[in-house]
């Protein structure tokens, strides 16, 4: 008798971090799954750690090995942690794909933007639609999130079905878009639920997350109040804050200027998919200096302190049509991501020097969270009533609160897992069965890089250390048939007693040449290798740095 089915969840992103979410799910047997993909994010690189690296992607070698088992990628929805990876990755898997309208119009938006993108086509479903994508029957549930057109999505097999909630709140006023249904997630709950894979971001945090309607209302208040010229930065994808600010900037008798390429594209969306309709026209950042200094709102890019983003640059006085003045007021309706503080508050401190006034969700609700805090994740886990909770979507202290809540309410499996891991939900108990190849992929420039790719760590290296090149110019003989040429790049000019260390390392190439044995002097490479050691030995007792150092040996 033939062994039936599994059906099994493997995280290959957005496990025990925040972004880069792709998640997979399996049915069949150890030899052979169909799979079904959920989005496909990015996360961001930090010059700090990563230097010159833009976009951090999931590692997909092992959906590329199952190319042929995958039957299609699935959206949650379009904020980059959920789809800004397709455009790099996509030609590697070439399977279909399917969003809802929103999200299908913000990726062809996405696309143009590009310089050649590849021609990736998607299958637009119906908000409440359902599909089936080889075994797998797929509905999208609408939930609230800060961006239009989020969805849940029930993954209904022969094996049982999952709830994967993707990014959700609870909101009965979300300005723009549907609610969280309620009702079909208590309908579901009712007809069985095998698994919940659900978003643990606000984990930590007791309560409920305030709703898009009270952020409105403070923010026309502030406007009203306002005397001078006021900006406004939230994220470009949040519709319902940008309909928001509209609206109460029409009340306050101010005209918007959109100022960034980022909300210029995501407001086109928004203007054809209906999101915005009865708000009046924006105005380009042409307009901007047309307006009385108390008519005005810039809506800008650069809510997480992006260095070329509309923000950052009028901070540092370098936009060509923005200006701000002391006395005009700065509104961050936003939470600054962890990691991004440091440029936040470059920026804030930047605005405080020129006088202006900074508000934030320090002091007002200018900005509430598009994820469900731990009210919200005891209600979805009493409406589904799953068998087994796998908490994702989060760092490590939040799947670890996520995963004790719902053991508080009752639920009979949580299984905290991580990326890599293959997960048997059923038949039987849920248990890690198998590991996966995951890991991360680094975009580099226009390059796509593995995160153990050589320029990658050398890079790192030569941001702490810096780089010492040597040029030797020996005769047959290995005698020096010239001065060594020796240039330091990112190493001290003086050592703590004031000598240059330049200098030191010249003289130690000579000494080091002059004191290797006839024979070894003969060979361009021995040279260069014992060379190589005296030099970084040399800085390292210098500057206390093991430095990179390349050294060419040229035989004359």
């Amino acid at each position: 008798m033939s062994r039936p089915d599994e059906l099994t969840f493997a995280p290959l992103g957005g496990i025990g971090e925040i972004g880069m979410n792709l998640s997979i799910y399996g049915l069949g047997n150890r030899h052979q799954r169909s799979w079904l993909a959920v989005d496909l994010g990015v996360s961001f690189g930090n010059e700090e750690h990563l230097p010159g690296i833009d976009v951090v992607m999931p590692d997909i070698g092992f959906l590329v090995k199952e190319r042929k088992n995958l039957v299609g990628l699935v959206l949650t929805h379009a904020h980059e942690d959920h789809f800004g990876a397709i455009i790099d990755l996509w030609p590697q898997l070439q399977c279909p794909i399917y969003a809802t309208q929103f999200s299908a119009a913000l990726f062809e938006a996405k696309c143009a933007a590009e310089r050649n993108p590849p021609k990736i086509p998607i299958t637009v479903v119906a908000s409440g639609g359902t599909i089936d994508v080889g075994p797998f029957s797929v509905e999208f549930i609408p939930v609230a999130h800060s961006i239009p057109e989020s969805h849940a999505l029930a993954i209904k097999t022969e094996v049982g079905t999952v709830l994967h909630t993707g990014d959700w709140k609870i909101d009965p006023t979300p300005i723009i878009g549907k609610p969280t249904d309620e009702a079909r997630l208590r309908a579901l709950g009712d007809e069985g639920v095998l698994a919940l894979v659900g978003d643990s971001t606000n984990a930590v945090r007791e309560g409920r997350s305030p709703s898009e309607q009270e952020v409105a209302r403070t923010i026309t208040e502030l406007l009203k109040a306002a005397r001078g010229r006021v900006a406004v930065t939230t994220f470009a994808s949040n519709v319902a804050r940008l309909r928001a600010v509209a609206e109460a900037a029409q009340a306050a008798g101010r005209e918007v200027v959109v100022v960034g390429r980022a909300m210029e594209r995501v407001v086109q969306v928004a203007r054809e998919t209906g999101y915005l309709d009865g708000v009046r026209e924006f105005r380009s950042a042409d307009y901007y200096g047309h307006f009385p200094p108390d008519k005005v709102l810039a809506l800008c890019t650069g809510s997480q302190g992006e260095p070329r983003a509309a923000l950052a640059r009028i901070a540092n006085d370098d936009h060509p049509q923005v200006t701000l003045n002391k006395g005009d007021t700065v509104i961050f309706s936003s939470r600054t991501i962890p990691g991004n503080e440091k440029a936040v508050g470059a920026i804030i401190n930047a605005l405080v020097s020129q006088g202006l006034e900074i508000i934030t969700d320090r002091t007002h609700l200018v900005h509430v969270s598009g994820h469900p805090r731990r009210e919200e994740l005891r209600d979805m886990i009493s409406w589904v009533r799953p068998q087994v909770l796998i908490p994702a979507h989060g760092e490590a202290l939040h799947l670890s609160e996520h995963a004790k809540l719902a053991r508080a309410c009752g639920v009979p499996q949580v299984l905290v897992c991580k990326n890599g891991d293959v997960v048997r939900l059923g038949p039987g108990e849920a248990a890690v069965v198998a590991q996966v190849q995951a890991g991360r992929t680094y975009k580099d420039g226009n390059l796509l890089e593995s995160d153990k790719a050589r320029a990658v760590v050398e890079r790192r290296r030569l941001a702490f250390a810096g780089c010492a090149f040597v040029a030797l110019a020996v005769t047959e003989k290995g005698e020096l048939a010239d001065d060594p040429e020796v240039e330091l790049i990112g190493i001290p000019d003086k050592n703590a007693e004031g000598v240059l260390i330049e200098d030191d390392v010249f003289d130690v190439v000579v000494s080091t040449v002059e004191g290797l044995p006839r024979a070894k002097r003969r060979d361009p490479d021995a040279i260069a290798e014992a060379v190589r050691r005296a030099v970084r030995a040399e800085i390292n007792q210098q500057w206390g740095k093991k430095t990179l150092c390349t050294v060419h040996v040229l035989v004359v």
